[in-house]
């Protein structure tokens, strides 16, 4: 039987949750009080759509939400999403999902409030995404860092240039490195293509090479690709709305920071509430200005303002300048996969980490966790191994794994796996898989 889905909202977030979910076969309905834009949605994906405020009773009914096993409410208005998932609850939805920007509600003590008026989950996807920029400075060498059961497993994507020793490699030949004990290549990102890769795949100049590790080794991988490390210091951000805000206020506590924003009024509000982040008013798309205060002093730029352009094109100005780390907030869907292969070297996408936080509610209990990666069509997802069938009674390449999936490693109590096709799984091992959108159905019935 297929999940019911409702989502409430089909700007960016809903409608990628929407695409993302109908690969799927989930059942999905989709509400919005723009006519036109559910008709585009309409003719791409396979879904419902009803017209219409999702904080209407009625709409709600209309949307079928008794019979919903999740409702998504991400609407821009959070006053609409907190109505829509309370009202969807009350009408019998199993459970119900709330997009907010007030930092304040996701304070422990407010969590509360909100499971009382039968809200199960609320999230912001700014403090998502300046969680995510504070985890990109802090590992700067890597352009996306996952961690899997507290890092006990790590995948990282390095972007390889000229100097590494991986280039013109066959696979198979970096395994006989001693390093590769450890380390496994698990996908590779070339001209906007995702591959799995083989024995025979060549490693090239500028591809986008995921990585996953044990903790120990995170330190050998830097040193396997001769990148040059560099300690972050001093960081400049642009922009000052709310995502530039809260990352400042995170990072501000561990490095000196500079932020710069075109609004007079909003320079102020900032400074108020920053501690000692320096707060400058000026025009940001202006380079000359940029240099005056001290870009080429800095480690690390975050263009975060509002507008994608400006982000990408000073991003590479500021690499131009000599930045070590780049971090670019790109909104449109369609700039995620060119800014990497023009050299950005990390983006952000408030909606896309957001839309990835809610899949991870959406799996059925076997899958733990969920992580999807910039630009790349591939998933992580966790399975649980929860009863002994075939899975456990055959080695991993006996199984008929799809070619578009890879188990990239496991988890097995406080041991950790990098699994070759001799592995064999346990009992209530977890297993880290990685997927093309073309997998999933076989590896639901193999994990199942």
């Amino acid at each position: 039987m297929a999940m019911n889905i409702v989502i409430a909202g089909a700007g960016d977030m809903g409608f990628h949750l929407a695409e993302h979910l109908s690969y799927e076969n989930k059942d999905i309905t989709l509400i919005d009080t723009d006519k036109d834009v559910l008709e585009t949605v309409s003719a791409r994906l396979d879904i419902l759509t009803v017209w219409g405020d999702s904080a209407s009773i009625e709409v709600l009914q209309n949307a079928n939400v008794k019979e919903a096993h999740m409702v998504m409410a991400v609407t821009t208005s959070e006053k609409t999403n907190l109505v829509t998932a309370m009202l969807a609850k009350q009408l019998g939805a199993k459970r119900v999902i709330a997009r907010v920007r007030n930092h304040d509600y996701l304070e422990e003590q407010n969590i509360n409030f909100f499971h009382n008026l039968g809200i199960d989950n609320i999230i912001s996807p700014t403090m998502l995404c300046s969680g995510e920029i504070y985890r990109l400075v802090k590992h700067s060498t890597f352009s996306d860092i996952f961690e899997f059961d507290e890092g006990k497993l790590n995948v990282v994507g390095i972007i390889l240039d000229q100097y590494s020793a991986l280039v013109n490699k066959k696979l198979s030949e970096t395994r006989a490195l001693p390093l590769f004990e450890d380390i496994r290549i698990i996908a590779i990102v070339r001209d906007q293509m995702t591959i799995i890769p083989k024995g025979n795949t060549v490693l090239r100049n500028n591809d986008h090479v995921y990585f996953i590790s044990n903790k120990k080794a995170n330190e050998s991988i830097i040193d396997l690709m001769e990148q040059r490390e560099v300690t972050i210091r001093n960081l400049m951000i642009i922009g000052g709305d709310d995502l530039a805000f809260t990352s400042a206020l995170k990072l501000e506590e561990e490095y000196r920071v500079t932020l710069i924003h075109n609004d007079k009024e909003r320079c102020k509000w900032l400074s108020e509430r920053l501690d000692s982040t320096l707060v400058i008013h000026g025009d940001y798309k202006n380079i000359e200005l940029l240099v005056e205060e001290g870009l080429e002093e800095m480690q690390a730029f975050l263009a975060l303002t509002e507008s994608s352009e400006i982000n990408i094109i000073t991003s590479l100005s500021a690499k131009n300048h000599g930045v070590y780390k780049t971090i670019a907030h790109v909104d449109t869907r369609e700039y995620i996969h060119i800014s990497h292969s023009i050299g950005v070297d990390s983006l952000i996408n408030k909606k896309l980490v957001a839309a990835n936080q809610i899949t991870r509610f959406l799996r059925k209990g076997k899958v733990e966790a969920i992580s999807g990666i910039y630009g790349v069509d591939a998933e992580f997802i966790q399975y649980v191994i929860s009863k002994n069938n075939r899975l456990t009674k055959k080695q991993l390449k006996e199984l008929h794994f799809p070619d578009t999936a890879i188990v990239a490693g496991v988890i097995r109590g406080e041991e950790v796996f990098i699994p070759d096709g001799d592995f064999r799984l346990q009992m209530n091992d977890k297993a880290i898989v990685l997927a093309l959108p073309s997998a999933k159905t076989s590896l639901e019935k193999l994990f199942n």
